[in-house]
């Protein structure tokens, strides 16, 4: 672990735990340092990602004080929509499709290795190599733990949202963000399912109309909801998670892009913080890869995956195993995180 990782994850745990109360402030930025043995550089990092999850913010001439907290805040500010565009554009930022050159050498590979298994039907949820090739990466790049049989894939995110529509049915009501992604909508009511909107606050869908809705199920997008562009801090992650859990119901995070964060480690999913088996995770290669690549991945908390091998495990995967084969050798040999490494720090350069 890079230590500027495991003053953040100390500091995180202090803080989740209640160690150190929401509004207290912290150490200094050369006390920590001090008290853990890193340069003060390496605190200072460990902070900055700590701010930007909303675990601590900062007050000039002062230091940082604890943000996180379990409360629900019942007054929080609408976030103001910001003009509609195409779902992912890339921002302002020039392309930032995976290298043709990279993507046509595995597809080359893959052939050459493979031959005639490219032409083979894929197993029902996904073929082992990809699914093996996604549980590594999540585990040493989110911190995510998962098993191949939670593992689902299917031809992006729009597939995989009828799937879940599936897995649970009509008895579920579905909380969605307002405003949110117009195809999160669309899909839903195609399907018969019916819907909540629940207004969008600066951190995320706001306590009062999340606690006041009638919903069990909640859709989220919490890495820069579109077209809003807010991201939900680490205390509205909590909160999304004492919901379902006080509702009996499940969170779907969607967890699109968030990749691409600026910042030294990749946003925290809710996910990986789920204790009670409630969340059930998406997310695609359309950004990170390419938007012509309907490749996309869901995760199955374990007390779900029994329930949709039973009710859908008849399904055909709908993605080719040539298109699988690649993304599970571009996830394996490095070149995957290397591009994403190459577009994160470009961003930066636009701060």
């Amino acid at each position: 672990m890079k230590k500027y990782m495991y003053v953040y994850e100390k500091i995180k745990e202090d803080i989740v735990s209640g160690a150190i109360k929401s509004g207290q402030k912290l150490p200094s930025k050369r006390t920590i340092a001090d008290m853990l043995e890193v340069s003060v550089i390496t605190a200072e990092h460990a902070l900055e990602i700590l701010e930007a999850e909303g675990y601590v913010s900062a007050k000039p001439r002062s230091g940082f004080y604890v943000d996180y907290t379990t409360e629900k805040f019942f007054g929080a500010v609408p976030a103001k929509e910001k003009p509609a565009a195409k779902r992912p554009v890339g921002d302002g930022f020039e392309d930032e499709s995976f290298p043709f050159s990279l993507y046509s050498r595995a597809v080359r590979t893959v052939l050459s290795e493979r031959g005639a298994d490219t032409m083979k039907k894929s197993p029902g949820t996904g073929l082992p190599e990809l699914k093996s090739a996604i549980r590594d990466y999540l585990f040493r790049s989110r911190g995510i733990t998962v098993s191949e049989k939670q593992i689902v894939i299917g031809s992006g995110a729009e597939y995989l949202y009828g799937i879940v529509t599936e897995l649970f049915g009509n008895a579920g009501i579905f909380g969605i963000e307002k405003p949110s992604y117009e195809k999160i909508e669309g899909v839903y009511a195609s399907k018969g399912i019916r819907t909540e909107g629940l207004s969008l606050g600066n951190d995320g869908i706001t306590s009062r109309d999340l606690w006041s809705s009638h919903a069990n199920i909640l859709h989220v997008t919490p890495y820069r909801s579109f077209p809003t562009g807010v991201t939900a801090s680490a205390s509205k992650k909590s909160e999304y998670l004492a919901w379902a859990s006080e509702r009996d119901g499940y969170i779907i995070e969607d967890d699109y892009e968030s990749e691409f964060s600026i910042f030294a480690k990749p946003f925290e999913t809710i996910f990986a913080s789920d204790k009670e088996n409630r969340v059930i995770y998406i997310n695609t290669f359309s950004k990170t890869v390419s938007p012509s690549v309907r490749v996309g991945y869901m995760l199955l908390p374990n007390r779900l995956v029994d329930v949709f091998y039973r009710k859908l495990g008849f399904y055909s995967c709908a993605v080719p195993s040539l298109e699988q084969y690649v993304i599970a050798l571009l996830l394996s040999d490095g070149s995957f995180e290397r591009h994403i490494n190459k577009i994160r720090r470009r961003r930066r350069t636009f701060l």
